[in-house]
C-alpha cells in the first residue's frame, strides 16, 4: 500500500530502513530521500523527531513521561500482565521494541488502519506537554497508542522515551540535510547551533537561506569537554608553546544565557527579572534555572540596556560561603529540585564561577582562540558575591604545576584544568586541547543497573547498588563492574531508593532485587581494579565506595571499559591513604 509522505507510517518505515544498516552514508541517503518528499511543515517535525527531539531546544516544553506511564499504557492496550512487559523489556532493552512486539500479537492493534500523520502526532504531543499529573499523561498516551499500528506505536514510544535507537544522532541528521539540499555540512552544523532548532535549520537548508541564520539565545549549546592527562609530559607534548591553567572546580558545569527585551516570549527558557531574561543549563542540556534562583539577579546585572549586549557564559556552580568553597555534598542538597525553598538557599549558598564566554557583543565567539575569549571575559563586571571570574594563569612549561595543584586543592577544588591558549571552543567534543589533572584517588563515573534491599537499619530501602560502565565511547552497551552500598548518608539512600522504585523495570526475588532504568550516574572510588568473572565486564572493583550521585552527568559520558582496563594496569595501591601533602602532582595522573 502506498501512503502519503506525511503519514506517520512512512516515518516509521524510514526509521526501520535506517536501523537496518550500519553504514552512515546509506543512513544519510535514506533520510535525505525521505526529507525531499516532505512539505516544509512536515520537514520541520521529521527533522526534530529523527534528531531525538519533539520540540526545539529553545522551547521550554517537555513531555515528562516516565517509564511507569509507558508501561501502563502499553499493557492496557495489549491486554497483557505487567510482568510480561517487564520480562520483555529486560530482554529487548527498549520500550518501543516491546510495544511493537506485544501489539503485533494483539489482533485489534494489528488490524488498525494507518491514520496518523506527522502533523496529528505532533499536535497530540503538544497536548501531552500541556497537561500535568501522571494520571492525565498516562491517559493521553494510552489514547494515542490506541490509534497507532504496532509499527507506529514502536516509534511513538521511542520518541516519548527520548531516543529512537536506530543508530542515528543529531549529527547524522545534519549530514543528511547537507547531502539532501547540497549545502556544506559545516554550515548546517553552525546554523543548528545558532538557532537551537534542527527543524528550522532544515528549512533554511532546503531554501538555501543558511546565511540568514542569526544567533538565538536560550537554547543550550553543547559543552566542550576535557580529556584526563595520563602524564604531565602530555601537557608539554600537546602545548609546547605554553598554556593556561585554571582550577578544576568540584561543582556542576553550567551555561548561562542572559539577554534583554524578551519578557513577552513565554515559550523561552529562563526567568525574567528587571526586563532581562536569564536561563541556566546543565551539562545534560537540561534547564536548571529554578534550582538556583539566587543567581539570577546577579547574572542579569552583567548586561546593560544595550540590546546587543547579550551573553552566553560557561562555568561552574559551586557551594560557597564567603571565600570558602564547600564540599560537593553540600551542593547535592539543592540538585534535582525545580524549586528551592529559601531555607535551603540560605543553608547552601552558591556562586557561578565563570571561566569561558561563548557569545558577546552580538558575536559568536566559539571560533575565537581561548586567549581572545578570556580577554573579552575579563572585560565583564564580574567578581561579585554570586558571580565570580575563574582563576586563570598562563605558564610556559610544567615546572610550576605541582605548586599550582597544591594551591588549587587548598582552595577546595579538585585539581587543575590545562588549556591550549589557541584552542577554539568545540561544542560536544572531547579533545587534547583541554586536559584535566584531577585528584589522586581513582574514581569512575558509572550508572546504576540494579538495586537490592539492604540489611539492618537499611532493610526497608534499596541501598545496595550494582553499577556499570559503557563498552566504549561509540558502543553504549553497559557492562557491570561492581556493587557498592557505603558512602551515602541515610537521606541520600532514601532518595536513591525512591528513585530506583520509581524506575524499576523488573523485580526479582519478590522485590528484593530491582532491575532499574540505567539513568542514575554515580561517582565511585575503590582500592583497585582486578580481573573477575563475576561481572560481564571481566573486572571488579575492590572495596568500592560511593562518593556522590552525578545528576549533572548523562549516561553517555560515564567511563568506558577502556578506562577500567587502564586502571587495572596502574591502580595497585589505594592512594587515598597517602597524605595529600606527600603526593606530587605526577602521582595524581
Amino acid at each position: 500500500m502506498t501512503y502519503s509522505p506525511s503519514a506517520l507510517i512512512e516515518f516509521a518505515q524510514t526509521a526501520e530502513n535506517i536501523a537496518a544498516t550500519s553504514k552512515r552514508m546509506i543512513k544519510a541517503s535514506i533520510l535525505g530521500d525521505y526529507f525531499n518528499k516532505l512539505v516544509d511543515e512536515d520537514l520541520i517535525t521529521a527533522a526534530r523527531f529523527f534528531a531525538g527531539y519533539i520540540f526545539a531546544l529553545r522551547d521550554q516544553r517537555t513531555i515528562n513521561i516516565g517509564g511507569a506511564a509507558l508501561q501502563t499504557a502499553i499493557t492496557t492496550i495489549a491486554n497483557i500482565e505487567k510482568s510480561k512487559y517487564q520480562e520483555r523489556l529486560v530482554k529487548l532493552g527498549d520500550p518501543g521494541d516491546v510495544a511493537f512486539e506485544v501489539l503485533s500479537d494483539n489482533v485489534k492493534s494489528r488490524q488498525l488502519p494507518s491514520t496518523l500523520t506527522l502533523y496529528s502526532l505532533f499536535s497530540k504531543l503538544e497536548q501531552l506537554a500541556a497537561v500535568s499529573g501522571t494520571k492525565s499523561k498516562t491517559s493521553l498516551v494510552t489514547e494515542l497508542l490506541r490509534l497507532a499500528t504496532p509499527l507506529e506505536a514502536k516509534y511513538i514510544v521511542k520518541l516519548l522515551a527520548g531516543d529512537l535507537r536506530i543508530g542515528l544522532k543529531e549529527g547524522a541528521v545534519e549530514d543528511a540535510l547537507a547531502r539532501s539540499f547540497k549545502v556544506p555540512v559545516a554550515k548546517v552544523q553552525w546554523v543548528n547551533m545558532l538557532t537551537g532548532d534542527i527543524g528550522e535549520t532544515a528549512i533554511l537548508a532546503r531554501h538555501q537561506r543558511l546565511e540568514q541564520a542569526k544567533m538565538r539565545l536560550f537554547h543550550p549549546i553543547k559543552f566542550m569537554l576535557a580529556s584526563p592527562a595520563d602524564d604531565l609530559t602530555e601537557v608539554t607534548k600537546q602545548m609546547p608553546q605554553g598554556f593556561a591553567v585554571e582550577d578544576k572546580y568540584d561543582g556542576i558545569r553550567a551555561q548561562a544565557h542572559i539577554g534583554m527585551g524578551r519578557k513577552g516570549e513565554d515559550s523561552l527558557h529562563g526567568i525574567v527579572i528587571n526586563d532581562c531574561r536569564v536561563a541556566l543549563f546543565s551539562r545534560t542540556l537540561d534547564e536548571i534555572t529554578g534550582t538556583f534562583p539566587d543567581l539570577i539577579e546577579s547574572l542579569a546585572q552583567l548586561i546593560s540596556d544595550d540590546i546587543d549586549n547579550d551573553l552566553i557564559l560557561d562555568g561552574e556552580i559551586v557551594p560557597i560561603r564567603g571565600a570558602k568553597i564547600l564540599p560537593f555534598q553540600e551542593l547535592q542538597k539543592r540538585l534535582g529540585r525545580k524549586q528551592v525553598k529559601q531555607e535551603l538557599i540560605e543553608e547552601v549558598p552558591v556562586a557561578f564561577i565563570v571561566y569561558d564566554i561563548l557569545y558577546a557583543n552580538n558575536c559568536v565567539l566559539i571560533e575565537a582562540p581561548l586567549k581572545e575569549r578570556r580577554t573579552i571575559l575579563d572585560s565583564l563586571r564580574l567578581d561579585t558575591e554570586k558571580v565570580q571570574r575563574g582563576l586563570h594563569k598562563q605558564f610556559d612549561d610544567i615546572s610550576g604545576l605541582d605548586a599550582e595543584f597544591t594551591a588549587a586543592r587548598a582552595r577546595g577544588n579538585e585539581g587543575l584544568m590545562v588549556k591550549d591558549l589557541n584552542s577554539t571552543y568545540k561544542p560536544g567534543r572531547r579533545g587534547k586541547e583541554w586536559l584535566k589533572i584531577k585528584r589522586a584517588i581513582a574514581t569512575l563515573d558509572v550508572v546504576i543497573t540494579a538495586a537490592e534491599v539492604g540489611t539492618g537499619k537499611r532493610a526497608r530501602f534499596l541501598s545496595d547498588y550494582t553499577f556499570a560502565v559503557r563498552t566504549s565511547e561509540t558502543e553504549p552497551t553497559l557492562l557491570n563492574i561492581g556493587k557498592a552500598y557505603s558512602g551515602l548518608t541515610d537521606a541520600e539512600v532514601t532518595e536513591i531508593s525512591n528513585w530506583c522504585r520509581a524506575h524499576t523495570i523488573q523485580e526479582l526475588e519478590h522485590g528484593r532485587v530491582c532491575i532499574v532504568e540505567p539513568k542514575l550516574v554515580l561517582e565511585v572510588t575503590f582500592d583497585r581494579v582486578q580481573p573477575s568473572s563475576r561481572h560481564n565486564s571481566g573486572f571488579a572493583l575492590r572495596f568500592p565506595r560511593i562518593l556522590r550521585t552525578r545528576t549533572d552527568k548523562p549516561v553517555e559520558e560515564i567511563d568506558t571499559l577502556e578506562t577500567v582496563q587502564n586502571l587495572a594496569e596502574t591502580t595497585h595501591v589505594n592512594e587515598a591513604s597517602v597524605p595529600p601533602n606527600e603526593r606530587s602532582c605526577t602521582r595524581h595522573l
